[in-house]
This record gives structure tokens, C-alpha cells and sequence, in this order.
């Protein structure tokens, strides 16, 4: 039952500036208790009014766990003065307190609150300080009103004050006449919080805000599926579900925000052939138009005496001892001569050897270089096999929490104004890059400089919208070489020539005759999980020497017995069981423990990670954590309500309770997460797979995330179902028209 308390703030425990999570001691009913609540901003000698329920907590005791707070100036003299001399108002120390008390008495508050500039007939304020109080006093009046005014529709008091730093005193007006506008404007609330908000104020499912918020959401809802655009069509279908609104009314809100430049409608021809009308948010369209532009300013002719070069070449070939295949040798020829270059080639065609050649060449024409990939763990791969040090995009970028132009989260300092300063660049693993990161990395460099592409196209697409390197590739517009040769030492695993074989439709033979590439036969669930487990934490860290925590299961699917989420809750019991030195945190998801494997599901720009040495001092510190990261849980402190994750190189990162949900164990992860990460061996369960899900580039990926073992266990008739299903999954995307439209 809820319960009311009120007094004055004692202690600051803990306070979150960002999320407002906040534990304090508070003196109420002439005790003191501790309390936990939300609230932007509190100081000790404030008095606040709270609504919630005691709390038993096993370690901290009792605590009043507070739904609503409310900070109030208090009436009587003498808790106004510990007020004012709180420091809750700035420029009002002890010393003033007690002379605003003198000089008004019990008329104090009312002066504060509705004649402020009479401060200033207390020694010491002056007119202009006395106007700047009465500001700070109804700033933070109108602040806390609007919050609980905000709390009725169910909104969270971060995104509370998010709205309100956007809107101030509008937001009132905003939320009655068109609380659909917040979808547009603030990060954090979409089109359905938007329309809880509306269906409480009264506004009609028919209205004309309600249909066009809708529309535009239906096609973030599709990039979200890696798409650029939807077919008229499609748009008015789902759309409809959405809204369950009449089709003459969208076509309706569907022209109106076209005129009004919010979505751009063309018609466009299809990759199948077919004409149809496509609407984009205007927003995607010129993100797909601005980066062929970009490409084409950076596909420069560079002109090279080709013999100097090929005589540098065979100097690096004997130097190395070894020596490079025509294809190879053509590829570095061609990085050296033009601006833009795509390298593309399955595993074991030697793609690195190339690389590292291209590096020794620049290097000897005293070109300073910088190497990137999209993920951590790729880049970490590339410092390894070039020796030379390799940075995520991102960290290349250098970039920020804060909010681009385009309103996402994510800013970059390297862009068109402050361009990377390299003459050469080359990015990795290219086929994990969507449009937004290709867009921004393009800003960043400035036509002259070498940009090398590289990539395997026959890997699954992005996480993020688009379909970059096959849309570059398809263009047919910029130089691509593809290696196709495996070489012998690259023969000599059956990973990669079973790799190729998937890709070229051959028949691949599972009769376990090989050292690397096993496929057990099982059709049980139940057998099927325990081989998982005895092969996770026996079987393959003895058989490739590796921790079992880097042994990593692949599944096609999310759902289901054999899918990564009911996976993750089988393993951690029997790989991380629970412990009396083990503390956890239950979440919407599940349960984390300390010493859990995780996986950080979203881009974080704003997330502070630090490489701690001895005693904790911090060595380094920077900025972002990354969908896809992978790290483990080294603590959970319950009393400040954190959670610190330690990822790779050491980078220890801090998480409140409430950001939990950026978080999912990770001892099974999908196909698609494992984009761009190589692991000592995985195991892919393919039982139930989905018929979507069956498809070639998904179990080519998949095999491919092997390093030294591959196990496959399940239904050898769902392997060759995968392994001849060209189809592939649908993106709408116009990249490679839109080069084609500027070349």
C-alpha cells in the first residue's frame, strides 16, 4: 500500500544527472531514513514530499522506495532558512538565508516566489541578483510541474527532462494539440508512447497528426529492418495495420508530407526488374544520395608508372619470401593508382597478404596510413594480422555522445569541417558498415586520399540500413578486384574450402573425416543442448587450447529451445551457476551474474569506458560502447545500483541498473551479431530453423566465424536446405542507382 513521508534531505547517497536515479538520508517525522527515488536535481536542507512503500533490503535494511518526489519550499521560518542556505539556490549562502529571514520574516516565501526584486533590500543582493534568484526559483518551479504533469502520461523522468530542455513552457500545448510532434523531435519517445499520449488528451484515431506520425514512423520502423525506403504499397499496407485507417486518408497525409519535404517519393527500378513508386524519409533519401556523391568525388585517377611499381612488388615479394598471384598483385596496382578501390574475396584467398603488401608499398612512398574495421573484435584482427594498429570507425572518427545535425545520437569530430588527416585508408570486414557509418566516414575525407574497401560481399548484410558494399560493388561504377584462388595453406582447412563449396553449391560431405568441420546428427532438443554444453565447456577448449568463455555459439534464431535467448538462460546455469560470492541483478530479460558473458545490443555514443591500472587509476578513457561488443561482467554493486561490464583491451565500463537492457548474455549469440568476429571455434545448432532463416549467405557466415573448429549438430537436411537456398535477405535500398544516376 503507498505510502506518504516528508521531510527535510539530510544526504546525498548517490545521484545519476542523467537518468535522475538518486539515494538519499532524509529527516522525516523526526527520523532518519533512506530513500530511493528518481528526481533531476536535489541538494541537502531541501524539503520533499515522497509517495511510495518501505523496503526490506538484505543488505542496506529498511528503504522507502519512492514512486512520486516532489521538492517544496517549506512554509515555517526556520525550515525556509535551512532552505535557502542548502545551496539549492545559487548565490544564497548561510550568511544571506539568515538576512532574508530577518528583513521578511514569515513573508519570506511569498516574497520569493512573487516579488522577487525586493531582495534586493537585504545587504548584500543586488537588483540583478535579486531577478536572477527569482529566475532560479521559477525555473525550477516550472521544472518540477512540468515533470509531474509529464509522469501522468507514463513518461520517465529522463525523458522528462528531455522533453521539457526542448520544449520549456510549450510542452503543455504540445502534448494537447499534437503530442505526435515528440516522435520527431525527441530521441526516446517513438510513434506508439506518442500515441498513449494522444489517446489520453482526447485526440481522434482519425486525425490528421495521428495518420501522418504513423506514415513516417512505418518507415523507421523499416530501416530498422535495413531498408532505405519502402514501395508506396508496402507503406500504405503496414501503415494501415498500424493505424487502421482509411487508404484515401494516408494517400491524403502521404502527399501532404511530401510537399511538406518530409518524405521523398520517385519511381525507381527494382533489382527483380519491376517499376514501382518507393517513398524514402527524406532524411534516407539524400544519406544515399550524398554518399554516392561522395564516392564519386573520391574515384580520382592517380597515375603511377605501373613497371616502378611491379619491380617494388617483386622487391617485397622476396623480402616477405613469398609470392603474390596476378590477381593479388593487380589489386595492389590498383590501389596505388586511384582514389577509391574495393577488395572483395572469400576466406583464404588471401586478402591479408594483399593488404599487408599495399601497406609495405605506401609505407616505402612515406604515406601515412590508418587501418579501421566496424567492431572492436575486427579491429583487433586487423592490428594482428598487419602488425600495425588498427582503430574501430568510430574511434577513427573520434566520436562523441552528443546529437548530430540529422538529430541521432552519435556526433563525429572528424568530418567535412575537420577531415582526417592520413593519405591512405583502409576499412575492413566492409560489408558490417551501413549508410550511416559509410555517410559519415565519406565526410571525413577529403578527395586525394586513398580509400582501399574491404570486404567479403558474400557475407550477410549490415545490422544497420543499407546493403553498402553490395550496392558499391553492383554500381559496376568504381575499380573491384575479387580473389577467388584458395591457397594451399588455406586447402588445408576444411572450414574455409567448405566455406567455398556453400558458396559455389557444391555438395559438402559431413562424414566427420575432417580435423576442423564436424557435423553431429541429432534430432532431439534435448540431446542436442547437452552435446552444446559438453562441447562449450569441454570438449573444443581442450581440442583448440582456448578459455571455454571464447567458445562461441551461433544460432539462426532468437527463438525458440535452440535459439539464443532460451540458449543463454541453459548455458549460464551451468557455466556461471549462481554463488554466494556471486552477486546478480534480475532484469526484464533475465538474470545477470558477476562473471556472466555479455553483449552490448545497441550503439551507446554517450558511454564512458576506462582502462584502469593498478588501484583503479584511470590510464586511458574514451567514449562509446557499440552494438556487438562483447565483454564480461566483473561487478555488481547493488547499493549504487551499477554494474561494470569488462570488454576488450581491458575497457571496464559502469551501467546503472536502469541501462540494463543495453545488455544480453552472450554465450549464444545470432548469425547476424557475430558479424566481423572471428572465435577459436563455434558451434551452430540447426534444428527448427525457421524457413526465412535458411539460407546460404546466413550459414556461409556462420561457418565462417570459425577460427580453428567448426561444429554443426541438428538436421543435416536443414544444413543442405541452407546450403542451396540463394535466396537472400530483401533490402530496398538505391545506393548503387544513385551512383550510377551522378557517374
Amino acid at each position: 500500500m503507498s505510502e506518504k513521508i516528508s521531510g527535510y534531505v539530510e544526504h546525498i547517497i548517490y545521484h545519476n544527472e542523467e537518468n535522475g536515479y538518486t539515494v538519499l538520508t532524509m529527516s522525516a517525522a523526526g527520523e532518519e531514513l533512506t530513500v530511493v527515488c528518481q528526481i533531476s536535481a536535489v541538494h541537502a536542507g531541501e524539503f520533499l514530499e515522497a509517495e511510495g512503500e518501505y523496503r526490506l533490503h538484505p543488505t542496506y535494511g529498511q528503504q522507502f522506495r519512492a514512486e512520486r518526489v516532489q521538492i517544496t519550499i517549506p512554509a515555517d521560518a526556520a525550515a525556509l532558512e535551512r532552505y535557502l542556505a542548502s545551496g539549492a539556490i545559487k548565490g544564497i549562502g548561510q550568511a544571506l538565508a539568515s538576512r532574508i529571514l530577518k528583513r521578511f520574516g514569515e513573508d519570506s516565501l511569498r516574497i520569493l516566489e512573487e516579488e522577487p526584486e525586493r531582495l534586493a533590500e537585504v545587504k548584500g543582493i543586488s537588483m540583478r541578483k535579486a531577478q536572477e534568484i527569482g529566475q532560479q526559483i521559477e525555473e525550477r518551479s516550472m521544472m518540477q510541474n512540468a515533470l509531474i504533469f509529464l509522469s501522468q502520461y507514463g513518461i520517465s523522468l529522463a525523458l522528462g527532462i528531455r522533453i521539457y530542455e526542448y520544449y520549456q513552457d510549450r510542452l503543455y500545448a504540445v502534448l494537447k494539440e499534437n503530442p505526435y510532434e515528440l516522435a520527431e523531435t525527441i530521441r526516446g519517445v517513438g510513434f506508439r508512447i506518442a500515441d498513449e499520449i494522444a489517446e489520453r488528451v482526447g485526440i481522434r484515431p482519425d486525425s490528421e497528426y495521428r495518420i501522418r506520425s504513423g506514415l513516417y514512423y512505418t518507415l523507421t520502423q523499416a530501416s530498422a529492418q535495413g531498408h532505405l525506403f519502402l514501395p508506396e504499397e508496402e507503406l500504405l499496407e503496414q501503415a494501415g495495420e498500424l493505424l487502421g485507417a482509411d487508404r484515401e486518408q494516408m494517400e491524403t497525409c502521404l502527399t501532404d508530407l511530401t510537399l511538406a519535404r518530409k518524405l521523398v517519393r520517385r519511381c525507381e527500378t527494382l533489382q527483380d526488374g519491376t517499376e514501382t513508386v518507393c517513398v524514402y524519409t527524406a532524411q534516407a533519401f539524400f544519406l544515399e544520395l550524398n554518399t554516392a556523391r561522395m564516392l564519386r568525388e573520391l574515384d580520382v585517377s592517380l597515375p603511377q608508372d605501373r613497371d616502378m611499381i611491379r619491380k617494388e612488388i617483386s622487391r617485397l615479394e622476396k623480402e616477405d619470401g613469398r609470392e603474390l598471384d596476378p590477381m593479388q598483385k593487380e589489386a595492389v596496382l590498383t590501389a596505388a593508382e586511384h582514389g577509391l578501390m574495393i577488395l572483395t574475396g572469400g576466406p583464404g584467398t588471401g586478402k591479408t597478404t594483399t593488404i599487408n603488401t599495399m601497406i609495405r608499398l605506401f609505407e616505402r612512398e612515406r604515406r601515412s596510413i590508418a587501418l579501421a574495421a566496424p567492431t572492436g573484435r575486427a579491429a583487433k584482427r586487423m592490428t594482428e594480422t598487419t602488425g600495425c594498429e588498427a582503430s574501430t570507425i568510430h574511434r577513427l572518427l573520434e566520436v562523441s555522445g552528443t546529437v548530430d545535425d540529422s538529430g541521432r545520437e552519435g556526433r563525429f569530430a572528424r568530418n567535412a569541417d575537420n577531415p582526417l588527416d592520413v593519405e591512405v585508408i583502409i576499412i575492413d570486414e566492409m560489408s558490417m558498415v551501413d549508410i550511416w557509418l559509410m555517410h559519415a566516414l565519406l565526410e571525413a575525407i577529403v578527395p586525394g586520399t586513398r580509400l582501399i574497401l574491404v570486404g567479403d560481399r558474400n557475407q550477410l548484410p549490415s545490422v544497420g540500413p543499407g546493403s553498402v558494399l553490395r550496392d558499391i560493388i553492383r554500381s559496376e561504377q568504381f575499380p573491384v578486384v575479387e580473389l577467388s584462388r584458395i591457397f594451399r595453406q588455406a586447402q588445408e582447412s576444411d572450414i574455409i574450402v567448405n566455406a567455398h563449396k556453400i558458396q559455389a553449391g557444391q555438395e559438402v560431405l559431413l562424414d566427420n573425416q575432417s580435423r576442423d568441420f564436424f557435423f553431429l546428427q541429432r534430432e532431439d532438443v534435448r540431446v542436442i543442448q547437452k552435446i552444446i554444453l559438453m562441447l562449450v565447456t569441454d570438449r573444443l577448449p581442450r581440442y583448440v587450447s582456448a578459455d571455454p568463455f571464447d567458445i562461441q555459439v551461433l544460432s539462426p534464431t532468437r527463438k525458440g529451445v535452440l535459439g539464443v535467448e532460451n540458449l543463454n538462460v541453459f548455458l549460464q546455469q551451468y557455466i556461471n551457476p549462481p554463488g554466494p560470492d556471486k552477486r546478480e541483478k534480475e532484469t526484464g530479460a533475465g538474470i545477470l551474474r558477476e562473471g556472466d558473458k555479455v553483449m552490448q545490443i545497441r550503439n551507446d555514443y554517450q558511454m564512458i569506458w576506462e582502462i584502469r591500472g593498478k588501484y583503479g587509476i584511470v590510464a586511458q578513457q574514451g567514449q562509446g560502447v557499440f552494438n556487438g561488443d562483447m565483454g564480461r561482467i566483473r561487478q555488481i554493486v547493488p547499493e549504487a545500483e551499477l554494474l561494470t561490464v569488462e570488454f576488450d583491451e581491458g575497457r571496464m565500463v559502469d551501467y546503472t541498473f536502469r541501462q540494463l537492457d543495453e545488455l544480453e548474455l552472450a554465450y549464444a549469440v545470432t548469425v547476424h551479431k557475430a558479424q566481423g568476429s572471428e572465435y577459436p571455434a563455434v558451434v551452430i545448432p540447426l534444428l527448427g530453423v525457421p524457413h526465412m532463416l535458411q539460407t546460404k549467405n546466413l550459414l556461409y557466415t556462420a561457418v565462417t566465424r570459425a577460427r580453428q573448429c567448426v561444429v554443426l549438430t541438428g538436421d543435416a537436411q536443414v544444413f543442405r536446405n541452407m546450403a542451396a537456398n540463394e535466396t537472400e535477405e530483401r533490402r530496398y535500398t538505391t545506393l548503387a542507382e544513385r551512383i550510377r544516376d551522378i557517374m
